[in-house]
């Protein structure tokens, strides 16, 4: 009975499993039934689902999964003011400050300002409008990047395993229920636990997916005005001098090591190498040449000797 129990488990399981890799079609389409908000924009046909042959179906449209991020850098008169005013537009727009961080820097004349960093999220849909809100005041934009990944494939392989495991759990809960003996009940109950256990896990995977597609994430640096003011005596900018100096000694510096760096990996260790070769070569010759010509060698009398 145990041994039948067990074969009909692991056959029910890998029939699911078998069923999922077989029917790409009906997976995807049973995956992209999504609860939480997706991502702002794209709809796509699904190219899983799409007609094939006589079959004659439709392609559904569903909607991609992609992440969004973005990261500013700006100048701005009050970097304070700005930042409370980024926080109350991310919260107007229905999203929340992640970290933000303010401190103090110095101006080229040595005046103390102030400076920082802010990370919000935002609804997706609201991305384009919140780099225009943040960007509008700004006296200049110094770097701005976005990136998006797109995670339809992975939320679907996420959402088809934790079908797969809701089978198989709902499978051995039934089998559990008509289970008297206590090393059935043991052994059936290990595997429900880690088929559940599983699907907790896929659960936490697709709502990281769900929540980073629907909240974009924007980093923003902003910088004092003050802090772009170059200091001009006359026409002569002592900083953009100072400044080219040391991109100089940085580019000497840089040079120097490298050639130190091809002299003790490379040219010391060949050298070395070449010189006892060399010694090599020479000690062999000579012992060939003494055993082939042994009486050639003549010895040189001292002077003492010629008288």
């Amino acid at each position: 009975m145990k041994r039948f129990l067990l074969i009909s488990l692991a056959t029910a399981f890998l029939t699911s499993a078998c069923g999922a890799a077989a029917a790409p079609e009906m997976i995807f389409d049973q995956a992209m039934e999504v609860e939480a908000p997706m991502a702002a924009g794209d709809f796509v046909p699904d190219e899983a689902s799409a007609s094939s042959g006589s079959a004659g179906f439709e392609a559904a449209a569903v909607k991609r999964l992609v992440i969004q991020n973005a990261n500013l850098s700006i100048v701005v008169p009050d970097p304070v003011s700005k930042m409370e005013e980024i926080g109350k537009m991310a919260s107007s727009m229905g999203g929340f400050v992640v970290s933000q961080e303010s401190y103090q820097t110095f101006t080229s004349n040595n005046v103390k300002v102030p400076e920082g960093n802010i990370t919000i999220r935002i609804p997706a849909e609201n991305l384009d409008e919140a780099l225009e809100q943040i960007k509008a005041d700004a006296v200049e934009v110094q770097n701005e990047s976005r990136s998006g990944e797109d995670v339809t494939r992975e939320y679907i392989d996420l959402k088809s395993r934790k079908k797969t495991h809701e089978q198989a759990a709902k499978q051995l809960s039934e089998i559990l229920e008509g289970k008297t003996e206590s090393t059935e009940v043991i052994e059936v109950f290990n595997q429900l636990v880690f088929h559940r256990e599983q699907i907790e896990l896929l659960k936490g995977q697709i709502s990281y997916f769900e929540e980073a597609a629907a909240l974009s994430a924007v980093s923003v640096q902003i910088t004092a005005e003050e802090t772009l003011q170059p200091l001009e005596i006359a026409g002569w900018k002592p900083v953009g001098v100072a400044r080219d100096a040391l991109q100089a000694l940085i580019n000497f510096f840089q040079s120097f090591v490298t050639f130190l760096i091809w002299v003790i990996i490379l040219i010391i260790p060949a050298g070395l190498l070449i010189l006892g070769l060399l010694w090599l070569v020479r000690k062999v010759f000579s012992f060939a040449w003494r055993k082939l010509f042994p009486h050639t060698k003549k010895k040189i009398k001292t002077p003492k000797e010629k008288k």
